[in-house]
C-alpha cells in the first residue's frame, strides 16, 4: 500500500499507512526503501532525505544499509549523484559508509560521465578501505568512467595497479571496456587493454576477439588483425563468418594482392565463403592490380556456390578485363551473363562498346551482337 500511494504521489496517504504500520510494529527498512525510491522518482529529493531522518522515530534503524537505499534511489534518477553526495558527506562521519555506498556513488558517476567527481570518489574510497577484491565492482565503475571520457591511458594505469593489488577485473569489464573503445576507435588503448586481460589468465569469447579485429581492420592495422585471428582458435573461440570477411575486406582495402589470394583459400576451405560484396571488391582489386586469374576464380566460385547476388561482381568481372584489354573473355563471361540473366549495367556495356569499337571490324561486329542479345534481355 505505501508503495502504491507513493507511486501515485499520494504522499499524505502514504504517511497514513506508515503511521498505521508503526502502531501494528510492522514497519522495516524494505517500507522506507520505497519511499525513497517514491520521493526520488517525483523528484522530491529534500523530502526523499527528509524521510530518512525520520526514520528512528518510527522504530527503524538508521544504518549504512538505509543509507545505501536512500544513495541508490537518489542515484537511479538522472544527474542527481550531485544530490546524492551532498547527503552522503553530511552522514558519513556519523554512519560509516561501507563499500557499497562508494559502488553506488562511482555508478552515478559512471552514468553522468563525470570524471573528476569519480576521482574524488574513487580516492577518498582507497584511502578509507585501501585496496579490496571486495570493491571490484566500485573499481569497475571508476575504471569505465575513464575511458568513457577518452581517458584510457589513465586506466590502463590503474588496472596494472589494480593488478599488483591482486584486485581483478571481471570479463565483462573488459568487453564492456572494449565495447567503449570501439566506438572511440581507439585501437591502441584497446590492444593494451586486451594484453592485461589475457595476462590475468581471461579468456575473451568470440564477441570480444569479433570486436577487437573489426576495431583493428577498421584501422587498417593488417598485422595485428591477423594476429588476432590466429591466436584466437588456442583460446577456444572459433571464427565465423563475420571474422573472416572482416579480414578479407581489409585486406582488399589494402590491396594485399597476395594476401587476398592466400585468406580467399583459406575461407573456401573452410566453408566460410566471402559475402557477395567482398567478392566485387576482390574481383575490382585484383583486376586493378593487374591479377585477372584470382578475380575469375572468385567469380566462378561465386556462380558455382550460389553466392548471391552476382550483379555487382558481374559488372566488376567486365569493366576489369576490359581495362586490361581481354576483349574475347570479356565477350564469353557477359554471354554467359546473358544466359543467367545476371543484369549488366548499360554504363558497362557502354564501356564495352568503347573498347571493342577501338579494335577494328571484326571486334565490333562481336560487340553488336553482343549488344543485341542484351537489348533483348532487358526487354
Amino acid at each position: 500500500m505505501v508503495d502504491i500511494l507513493g507511486k501515485n504521489d499520494r504522499f499524505e496517504q502514504m504517511w497514513d499507512a506508515i503511521r498505521s504500520m508503526k502502531e501494528d510494529g510492522s514497519l522495516s527498512l524494505t517500507t522506507f526503501a520505497s519511499v525513497f525510491c517514491s520521493y526520488c522518482g517525483a523528484g522530491r529529493y529534500d523530502e526523499a532525505i527528509m524521510s530518512f531522518d525520520v526514520m528512528n522515530m518510527y522504530g527503524v534503524e538508521q544504518d549504512v544499509v538505509a543509507v545505501n537505499s536512500l544513495l541508490s534511489a537518489i542515484c537511479h534518477e538522472e544527474n542527481q549523484t550531485i544530490k546524492a553526495l551532498e547527503f552522503f558527506n553530511r552522514i558519513k562521519e556519523s554512519i560509516h559508509p561501507d563499500g557499497d555506498s562508494f559502488a553506488i556513488l562511482l555508478e552515478g558517476w559512471e552514468k553522468e560521465r563525470n570524471v573528476l567527481e569519480a576521482k574524488k570518489t574513487f580516492g577518498e574510497m582507497v584511502a578509507r578501505f585501501e585496496w579490496s577484491p571486495q570493491h571490484i565492482l566500485a573499481y569497475e565503475s571508476f575504471l569505465l568512467t575513464l575511458i568513457h571520457e577518452a581517458h584510457a591511458n589513465e586506466a590502463l594505469k590503474f588496472l596494472r595497479v589494480m593488478k599488483g593489488e591482486n584486485c581483478l577485473p571481471s570479463l565483462k569489464f573488459f568487453s564492456n571496456a572494449l565495447d567503449i573503445l570501439v566506438k572511440h576507435n581507439d585501437s591502441t588503448h584497446a590492444v593494451l587493454l586486451w594484453d592485461i586481460m589475457m595476462g590475468i589468465g581471461l579468456m575473451p569469447n568470440l564477441i570480444m576477439y569479433n570486436a577487437m579485429i573489426g576495431l583493428l581492420c577498421n584501422n587498417n592495422d593488417v598485422d595485428n588483425a591477423l594476429r588476432f585471428f590466429d591466436e584466437m582458435v588456442f583460446h577456444g573461440a572459433f571464427p565465423d563468418s563475420l571474422t573472416y570477411n572482416m579480414i578479407f575486406e581489409c585486406l582488399i582495402e589494402n590491396k594485399k594482392v597476395h594476401e587476398v589470394e592466400i585468406f580467399f583459400h583459406e575461407m573456401i576451405r573452410n566453408e566460410w565463403p566471402p559475402t557477395h560484396l567482398n567478392c566485387a571488391a576482390a574481383i575490382t582489386m585484383l583486376l586493378e592490380g593487374d591479377e585477372p586469374e584470382i578475380a575469375i576464380e572468385i567469380w566462378n566460385y561465386m556462380v558455382e556456390n550460389g553466392i548471391s547476388p552476382l550483379e555487382v561482381s558481374a559488372n566488376a568481372l567486365l569493366v576489369g578485363l576490359r581495362k586490361l584489354c581481354r576483349l574475347s573473355d570479356v565477350r564469353r563471361f557477359a554471354e554467359d551473363m546473358l544466359d543467367r540473366r545476371i543484369l549488366i549495367h548499360e554504363v558497362t556495356m557502354q564501356r564495352l562498346k568503347n573498347a571493342f569499337y577501338k579494335e577494328g571490324r571484326s571486334m565490333r561486329d562481336k560487340y553488336d551482337s553482343l549488344e543485341r542479345r542484351w537489348k533483348t534481355s532487358q526487354m
